[in-house]
């Protein structure tokens, strides 16, 4: 049962690894407050599936911010005239959103103080990850240590912890994790370019580790792919 007094903010895009995280931090007792992002991503129909997920998990409640970060462009994900890659990429890849972390965990940040709010959970995770710098521990840590000079929580010897509780897990490992918990994954999009219906391609990065997720931990993989609903 949620301890009204134990108040977590929960970052939700609608994909797998948000989803699970939040599932553990409602199953570890805190009262969940959803953040999510409309930051111009291709994939709007992520918002639709955190929507459903914060719904089935029960949180106070969800709010979703507008961030125009197309605005500046620079990932395949935010601009239109980058294509997705279908292949592995050496380096930090296309789909990497400058400083899309650094941002959200700020806001995220802000919101846990007007909440009065212990912590925010996380998904990075730094084993089945696309080489983003701002899913590695040395980020995490170093943002823990921003919260601490940054806020009046920190001023007055209170933190509020950042939890990646996925970040050491594998793929397989995240989804028996989110099944053990009762996580209903063919809510949740993880696809960088599903379509309005929330149909992944089955091709980018994102598809790849989620199904190879499903195979490794030897569930049902639920994902709605576009072919399959054409054929």
């Amino acid at each position: 049962m949620a301890d009204v007094n134990k108040k977590a903010v929960v970052l939700l895009s609608g994909g797998l690894d948000s989803s699970t995280v939040l599932a553990m931090a409602r199953a570890q007792g805190f009262t969940c407050y959803a953040l999510s992002f409309d930051y111009g991503q291709r994939a709007e129909a992520e918002l639709r599936a955190a929507a459903a997920v914060a719904q089935q998990l029960g949180v106070v409640q969800h709010k979703v911010l507008r961030l125009g970060l197309e605005s500046i462009g620079g990932s395949a994900l935010t601009d239109t005239s980058i294509d997705v890659p279908r292949e592995l990429q050496e380096g930090v890849p296309v789909t990497y959103v400058p400083a899309r972390n650094t941002v959200f965990l700020s806001l995220a940040l802000g919101w846990a103080e007007v909440l009065d709010a212990d912590a925010i959970f996380i998904g990075v995770n730094a084993v089945d990850y696309s080489g983003y710098p701002d899913c590695r521990p040395e980020f995490i840590e170093a943002f823990q240590n921003l919260a601490r000079v940054a806020t009046k929580a920190g001023a007055d010897g209170r933190d509020i912890r950042i939890v990646t509780p996925l970040l050491q897990l594998s793929k397989a490992e995240i989804i028996q994790q989110g099944v053990k918990l009762g996580l209903d994954y063919a809510l949740t999009v993880s696809c960088y370019q599903a379509d309005v219906d929330g149909l992944a391609c089955g091709v980018c990065d994102s598809c790849r580790l989620r199904a190879q997720g499903f195979a490794d931990a030897a569930v049902a993989d639920v994902t709605r792919y576009v072919d399959a609903a054409a054929g």
